[in-house]
C-alpha cells in the first residue's frame, strides 16, 4: 500500500513538472488556483456574540479557544486583537457556534442535518 501512495505522488509530480515546462515555453496549461480569503478583524461585541450563543463564561469560552480567561476579556473589551489563528477560529463560530463543541471525529462526520446538540460544557 505505501507503495502505491509512492507512485500516485511521483505521477503528480510528474504531471506538474510538465505542466511548468509547457508554460515555460508559452503553452495555454490549465492552472488549479485556490484562493484563501483574509479572516476579517472582528469587533469585540462579536465575539462576545459568538459567545453568549455558546451559553458560555469567558472562562469556559477561553478554555474551548485554548487561551486565558484574560485574553478573551481584554478581546471583548477592546484592549486586545484576536490573533489570525483565533480569528479564524471564531469566523468559522460566528456561523455555527456549536461545531466549537464538537470533537475533530464528530465534526468530520457530520451529515446533512446541519448542527448535531453536543454535550454541554460544564463549568467546575
Amino acid at each position: 500500500m505505501k507503495m502505491a501512495k509512492k507512485v500516485q505522488i511521483f505521477d503528480e509530480l510528474m504531471e506538474g513538472f510538465r505542466d511548468a515546462i509547457a508554460r515555460k515555453k508559452g503553452h495555454a496549461v490549465a492552472l488549479r488556483v485556490t484562493e484563501i480569503p483574509r479572516v476579517k478583524p472582528m469587533r469585540p461585541r462579536q465575539i462576545k456574540k459568538i459567545r453568549k450563543a455558546l451559553g458560555a463564561s469567558q472562562a469556559v469560552f477561553a478554555y474551548i479557544l485554548n487561551v486565558s480567561p484574560k485574553v478573551v476579556q481584554s478581546w471583548e473589551h477592546g484592549a486586545r486583537h484576536p490573533t489570525n489563528a483565533a480569528l479564524k477560529l471564531l469566523s468559522i463560530a460566528q456561523h455555527d457556534p456549536q461545531i466549537l463543541l464538537q470533537s475533530g471525529a464528530t465534526a468530520s462526520r457530520r451529515t446533512s442535518r446541519r448542527r448535531h446538540q453536543p454535550s454541554r460544557v460544564s463549568e467546575s
